[in-house]
């Protein structure tokens, strides 16, 4: 099966087209077909060699890609879903060894797939899982009720995006960062007040929440920076495992979307939340597989709004 991923770990130019074996079909699982593969952060860092250790695989090649979409081909025993072979589907995947998204066959827990947005491209539903799910956790984790405060940080980006987007289906008034090329944007997601981006963002937040804001979302990955902007007792969520500094009693939640991977309740209500126009599924640009290399040039050249997708 053919596959992209690297033989050794490095830059962009170590992605390369691999055959990888079809992955076995055991209980509780499903096969899918991949036609489209979303190129995240993430898949950057694994290229580097930076979750070799924590990956209990140890051999090359290792291959990328936390979002994938497709048709489903075969459901494996043990599975109950009304899902049927040759539907569009969508997945998130926990990336292993030669187990990740870049690659044309692809086996996954059943709860890790659900029906791909009707009206959607499979380069848009591949859009959709992993980030959706992060930004859905987010919330859940930071529990805000509605009419409370909410702000975004990096909220042109893929997770921001969905985070203001799902943060105003929550009843919350939202607060997002932008440059002034993303203000627009950024309000067109459904920001209630946009700030100007920057390291000095929780000087511009407090300007207009005096009191702190009740939650923050922290996409751009300032960390200690954006804690001012938090009301004591507040709650943070952040992406790469930031803990906060334990200070005036706020509640930082680390976000890892592998608690989410199964939750395949939460990845419909997305399904359906893209179908009713809540959430806006943004490509930025599709290339295919054997262009990988250039595309994660692409994602580190940065300014890039929506996903870059990959297409088998």
């Amino acid at each position: 099966m053919r596959a992209v991923g690297v033989t050794e770990f490095g830059g962009p130019e170590a992605l390369r087209v691999v055959d990888v074996p079809a992955e076995p079909l055991g209980p509780g699982r499903v096969r899918l077909r991949v036609t489209a593969a979303a190129v995240s952060p993430t898949d950057t860092h694994l290229r580097e060699g930076a979750y070799a250790g924590r990956d209990p695989v140890q051999e090359f090649p290792y291959v990328p890609g936390m979002d994938a979409a497709g048709v489903l081909t075969e459901i494996g025993p043990e599975v109950e879903t009304d899902l049927q072979g040759g539907d569009r589907v969508m997945a998130v995947v926990v990336p292993s060894g030669a187990h990740g998204a870049y690659r044309e066959d692809l086996v996954v827990p059943a709860g890790s797939v659900a029906r791909s947005p009707a009206g959607s491209t499979d380069a848009e539903a591949a859009t959709l899982p992993m980030n959706g799910l992060t930004a859905r956790l987010a919330l859940d984790l930071m529990a805000l009720r509605p009419g409370q405060v909410l702000a975004v940080t990096g909220a042109a980006g893929a997770f921001g995006g969905y985070v203001v987007q799902l943060g105003k289906a929550d009843g919350l008034t939202v607060v997002a960062d932008a440059s002034e090329a993303d203000e627009q944007l950024v309000r067109d997601l459904g920001a209630d007040v946009v700030v100007r981006r920057g390291d000095d963002v929780a000087d511009r937040l407090r300007e207009r929440f005096p009191d702190g804001v009740d939650g923050l979302a922290d996409g751009a990955v300032q960390d200690a920076l954006v804690l001012p902007a938090v009301s004591d007792g507040g709650t943070v969520a952040t992406v790469r495992g930031y803990r906060g500094d334990g200070q005036r009693g706020l509640r930082v939640h680390p976000v890892l979307v592998r608690r989410y991977a199964e939750e395949q309740a939460a990845l419909d209500r997305l399904r359906q939340q893209a179908e009713d126009g809540v959430l806006t599924l943004r490509v930025a640009r599709t290339l295919p597989a054997e262009r990988a290399a250039e595309v994660h040039r692409l994602l580190a050249d940065g300014g890039v709004r929506g996903r870059l997708v990959l297409t088998f």
